[in-house]
């Protein structure tokens, strides 16, 4: 069965924007610290406006207090490999040592799919990775013995936490075009998630090209992002 992802936002840190608001101010106030959250509770556009100038000016240590957990469902262990590498995260992942894999779940790229001979080769050798995992099952090797045989493609479900400074980070290099484009659509699903909630820390979030204006990367794409819109757009 082919996989598709999904990302639902399952927690956060309450009133994320406030909090990162307050939590700067306290460096450049006098305040108390429950005078800075009231102040920026009922003033949305001074909040943001502050969360927008902490962000240009790389005063990025506030963005830690808030947080961001995440279930994904539906993406390929190739991709989970890179997810992982962000280190400043907790991650949680169903296991293939306790989890049997008795029905096939894969991810196909579209390069194979719009290739009806690749579109085959590839079932074709998911097919015979899994019947193989099952005829080792089925001879006693342990299924942490038996997975070895399952593809990059095998789908796979983990719960993400981050913190918005990492987000941020994440987004920088995921939202690439340069970035493969499984984990791209992964973070772009991530993104629409906590700007719902926290539009103030992700009113602009991504690439150079988007939230600088000009790409840092050594070897650049040729094909910048025009606005958040269109860094959003699905492909």
């Amino acid at each position: 069965m082919q996989s598709d992802v999904k990302v639902r936002l399952m927690a956060f840190t309450p009133s994320p924007d406030g909090i990162v608001a307050a939590a700067a101010g306290l460096c450049y106030s006098a305040s108390s610290v429950e005078d800075l959250i009231d102040r920026f509770k009922g003033e949305k556009e001074q909040r943001e406006s502050f969360i927008k100038k902490l962000r240009a000016s790389g005063h990025l240590s506030p963005f830690e207090h808030v947080s961001f957990t995440f279930a994904v469902e539906g993406i390929s262990r190739a991709c989970s490999h890179q997810l992982v590498r962000h280190r400043i995260a907790s991650y949680s992942q169903q296991s293939q040592r306790y989890v049997s894999m008795k029905e096939p779940g894969y991810v196909v790229p579209a390069s194979v799919k719009k290739d009806e001979r690749a579109l085959s080769l590839f079932e074709e050798a998911i097919q015979k990775a899994h019947e193989a995992y099952k005829a080792l099952a089925e001879l006693g090797v342990p299924l942490e013995d038996a997975r070895y045989v399952l593809p990059n493609a095998w789908e796979t479900k983990i719960v993400v936490t981050m913190n918005a400074r990492e987000l941020h980070h994440f987004f920088s290099l995921r939202l690439c075009r340069r970035a493969q484009w499984e984990i791209r659509n992964l973070a772009r699903l991530m993104l629409s998630e906590v700007r719902q909630v926290a539009p103030g820390i992700f009113d602009v979030a991504g690439p150079s090209c988007v939230t600088k204006g000009k790409c840092e990367e050594t070897k650049p794409c040729g094909k910048p992002y025009s606005s958040m819109e269109d860094l959003l757009c699905w492909e």
